[in-house]
């Protein structure tokens, strides 16, 4: 899983980013055009881990950070004993071991760590966004990472957080074998790029330093051409108009500073990606490739935050580099989303829409297609355990709420209904037909298959449908408990 990464971000769904290794997979594999997240990264991760919407696993809205306990339920900041488990806990029942690099998110607390959550072996970063070189010590939230169930921190020197979550997956792929050859693994590996703070190494910075001074209109333009020479979507959407908020980039003075903040961040994903090639690399070399279920998507869009209130930043640090931090902000996020609008926390496309590449060579499935057909991070749950022949508990709270990915694939017009809620913004889908809303404002109704990208409302004209999908979510928000406050 990627962090904060947007819809057009690498190359199999448009992008100019380098990225071999997960266009490769692609092409090996099968890509989604409507796979869907939960708006940002606690919630996702929630939903991922679990197959239950955020709410219903204590998620509803960000983690509780220490010393600032919520009530229990939908909004307590950390996952649910009582109405979840996790894929890690699920599996043991068919003797799979568990193992995790990265980006935990779901509960701060010791008691809500990954090894309390099923999870045999971990390392990463407990908390949210933070520096890739350094634990930052003056600033208002801590920051920890954890190896296994002690505190970890980085050496002064020679650390950088995406080289270290792949070097930590290699370890458990590395020391499974030995300790436990016969035993099946599920691993989990969250990247914690390209979110903010834009930090990247010299030599990854430097085959992207020029590349962005085309600009951020030149750059979407770029993207949606690519994506019409790949036949991304079966109905080429309508390519979004650039929001009033963003200048035009020939408008704007510094374009060099700009042009490097995208540099950056596309540095950051060029060297997930190496690290994802890695990895594949070593379970080709293990002998498990053929048997191995191999996903990719993003927790959420594109991030237009804008993160100078934090007083992080020493401007005398060139961005990308250690005492820098900044993020690139709502102009190249419009452009890391292309075609969609909006962004992270949103529930339109571009904050839902992932890319979502599947690889299971085993599965027999055709090589390079693509899939249309509406799916969610809820279903990888039941999908992870069908393949592993183990059964999630009959008399568990709440039962999955996910599909098996595999019904979705071979049946396109499958009929289900989604539902979003995350700090006010909502939405429902039974496709075609999309109601969404941002934060108290009007609902608003897209026929998807017409207007992938949201660009005609049709409430005005479909008032009784738009009632009634309006009507189906506050049920949902009863069920699952969202707040009205």
């Amino acid at each position: 899983m990627a962090d904060d990464m947007g819809f057009s971000d690498i190359g199999c769904y448009g992008s100019e980013i380098e990225t071999p290794h997960l266009d490769a997979l692609a092409a090996n594999g099968v890509r989604f055009t409507q796979f869907y997240n939960a708006a940002r990264c606690c919630p996702t991760r929630a939903a991922l881990l679990t197959g239950l919407y955020p709410h219903q696993a204590g998620l509803g809205s960000m983690v509780t950070h220490s010393g600032n306990r919520r009530e229990q339920g939908a909004y307590q900041g950390y996952l649910r004993t009582d109405s979840c488990m996790t894929i890690a806990e699920a599996i043991k029942s068919a003797e799979y071991r568990s193992y995790m690099s990265g980006k935990w998110h779901v509960g701060e607390y010791p008691e809500s760590w990954p090894r309390q959550r099923g999870f045999d072996k971990y390392w990463g970063l407990i908390s949210g966004a933070s520096s890739y070189y350094e634990i930052i010590k003056d600033q208002p939230r801590e920051r920890v990472m954890v190896l296994n169930d002690d505190r970890w921190e980085p050496a002064d020197t020679g650390f950088y957080m995406t080289d270290a979550t792949t070097d930590y997956a290699l370890r458990w792929l590395r020391e499974h074998q030995s300790e436990s050859p016969d035993q099946p693994y599920f691993l989990n590996v969250a990247y914690t790029a390209p979110h903010w703070p834009l930090h990247a190494l010299p030599e990854d910075i430097d085959k992207y330093e020029d590349r962005y001074h085309i600009g951020w209109d030149s750059l979407r333009r770029l993207r949606y051409q690519n994506q019409k020479e790949l036949s991304l979507f079966a109905r080429q959407p309508e390519l979004s108009a650039r929001p009033e908020s963003i200048a035009s980039w020939e408008s704007i003075p510094d374009k060099d500073h700009w042009s490097r903040r995208m540099a950056v961040y596309a540095a950051m994903i060029d060297r997930m990606d190496q690290g994802i090639g890695r990895i594949i690399n070593q379970v080709e070399s293990d002998g498990d490739r053929d048997n191995t279920l191999i996903v990719f998507l993003s927790d959420n869009g594109g991030c237009a935050e804008e993160i100078t209130g934090r007083n992080l930043h020493n401007p005398q640090s060139a961005i990308g580099s250690r005492g820098s931090y900044v993020a690139y902000r709502e102009p190249w996020a419009n452009a890391s989303n292309t075609p969609f609008r909006y962004y992270k926390q949103w529930t339109h496309q571009g904050g839902i829409l992932t890319p979502f590449i599947l690889s299971y060579p085993k599965a027999g499935l055709t090589k390079g297609s693509v899939i249309d057909a509406p799916a969610h991070v809820i279903d990888l749950m039941p999908t992870i355990l069908s393949l592993a022949n183990s059964s999630y508990p009959k008399n568990h709270a709440i039962p999955m709420e996910g599909v098996n990915l595999f019904e979705v694939i071979a049946q396109s017009d499958l009929e289900r209904t989604l539902y979003w809620e995350h700090i006010g913004n909502q939405a429902i889908l039974k496709y075609p037909w999309k109601a969404v809303s941002s934060r108290g404002e009007s609902w608003e109704l897209y026929n998807l298959e017409d207007d992938p990208a949201e660009m005609h409302d049709q409430a005005a004209r479909e008032p009784e449908l738009l009632a009634e999908k309006i009507r189906l979510w506050q049920l949902w928000a009863a069920k699952v408990g969202v707040s009205r406050n």
